[in-house]
């Protein structure tokens, strides 16, 4: 059984109805997800299955409140999770420029940081173009699911 950890990272609730999406939509006999809504370093250390951040961008280019503390621990504790597969999901605006889908990058670098393995591209869901972020996260999600799979193997 393939046990996926999604860490949420939420301002208006977007990130976290996707989150929500996506377990109950990928969640089966060979998929349990647990969503994490208010991440701690132990929604990461406790358990050893794939992760995924689901994330909004808030101000210029932050983690948004409730996912901080978890960024903020991860950076300065540095607990190794070498190979540990990992895949990103951000939601942002992109009339914010060169802060766009900021939190996501920030997330990615501090995951490599403790050598965790990206698998796949970050999906970057722009505000100004989709009203359902949920609807471009699932294909990329069932997509992303069976990378994290074939390499496992």
């Amino acid at each position: 059984m393939t046990e996926i950890q999604i860490l949420v990272g939420s301002v208006y609730g977007g990130a976290l109805m996707t989150a929500r999406k996506l377990r109950d939509e990928l969640s089966g006999e060979d998929v349990r997800i647990t969503v994490h809504e208010r991440p701690t370093l132990a929604s990461l250390t406790d358990t050893n299955g794939p992760v995924l951040v689901c994330t909004s961008t808030t101000g210029q280019g932050e983690a948004p409140e409730n996912l901080l503390p978890f960024y903020v621990e991860l950076r300065e504790t540095l607990p190794l999770q070498e190979g540990r597969p990992f895949g990103v999901i951000v939601l942002g605006d992109s009339s914010y420029g060169d802060t766009f889908c900021g939190a996501g990058e920030l997330m990615e670098e501090a995951l490599l940081e403790v050598a965790a393995r990206k698998v796949g591209d970050t999906l970057r869901i722009d505000a100004m173009e989709t009203m359902e972020p949920e609807a471009e996260a699932l294909p990329w999600a069932r997509a992303w699911l069976e990378q994290v799979r074939s390499t496992d193997r």
